[in-house]
């Protein structure tokens, strides 16, 4: 009886002194937590989406908590978010521009010519390797194989009659379609864009016209109606300058080619 209890003493000694132990070097060798990165992290969505340019939510939470980034850097979170954020660290939102991602394209099944019937892997990325860069005759256009749809979080870009399609309404500008397209036919532009030009063909008009019905020829008559100056073009292509565009809409009434859309 007298070894159970001599057993259950050193056992408890030993716990006792393994917990001081661990209590002392628990405060001595603490990590500073900065309160203010944590109430910031609260307050980011957590889609870890990469948009901001960090490698997701934590990392963004500490670069604003150190001062290296804006408060209202979160594409997601958006004006709301980057209110309560600045309201933690005592700053001024400034500010914002609503962004949304756009299709340089519109040769959809209908307008755009394929040069043959493709057969193998539907992934964009792997078109490079394909003859002529893909079944569609014209090497600018919008494949359609969705490697865009996949790299969205918020469900807000899909491929109709061949051509990937943005939801303005659900993009949060995250910009990871605009990485993966390998064709660079997607940017973000401003959500409140009036008008905006679906191609990015580089070639002549004579090159356009054989292989897609709706393309950019490059004719000029856009930038002669427009009294700004917003819209120009260059490499045969047509390109809008959203600040200066006021949405009269007059370059897309005299665009030969209907290549000029209301966003």
């Amino acid at each position: 009886m007298t070894g159970i209890i001599i057993a259950a003493v050193v056992v408890s000694l030993t716990g006792l002194i393994l917990g001081l132990f661990l209590g002392v070097m628990g405060k001595k060798f603490a990590v500073e937590v900065d309160q203010k990165e944590i109430d910031v992290r609260a307050e980011l969505p957590g889609n870890n989406c990469g948009g901001c340019g960090y490698a997701g939510c934590d990392a963004l939470a500490k670069a604003i908590a150190a001062g290296e980034a804006p408060v209202g850097a979160c594409p997601v979170g958006g004006e709301p978010v980057a209110e309560k954020i600045a309201a933690i660290m005592g700053a001024e939102v400034g500010e914002s521009t609503r962004m949304t991602a756009f299709v340089k394209c519109a040769g959809d099944c209908e307008k755009a010519k394929e040069n043959y019937k493709y057969s193998g892997v539907e992934e964009c990325t792997v078109m490079p390797f394909a003859p002529n860069g893909g079944s569609k005759a014209c090497t600018y256009g919008c494949m359609g194989y969705g490697s865009c749809v996949k790299a969205c979080p918020f469900d807000a870009i899909h491929v109709v009659n061949g051509i990937a399609v943005v939801d303005k309404e659900k993009c949060k500008a995250c910009g990871k379609c605009v990485a993966t397209c390998p064709r660079h036919l997607i940017e973000l532009i401003p959500y409140e864009s009036k008008y905006t030009v679906k191609c990015a063909s580089k070639d002549k008009g004579k090159d356009v016209m054989p292989v897609c019905s709706t393309g950019c020829i490059g004719c000029m008559l856009c930038t002669k109606q427009c009294e700004f100056g917003a819209i120009t073009v260059e490499n045969n292509i047509a390109h809008i300058d959203y600040e200066k565009c006021t949405g009269c809409g007059k370059c897309a009434e005299k665009c030969p080619k209907k290549i000029i859309h209301m966003h």
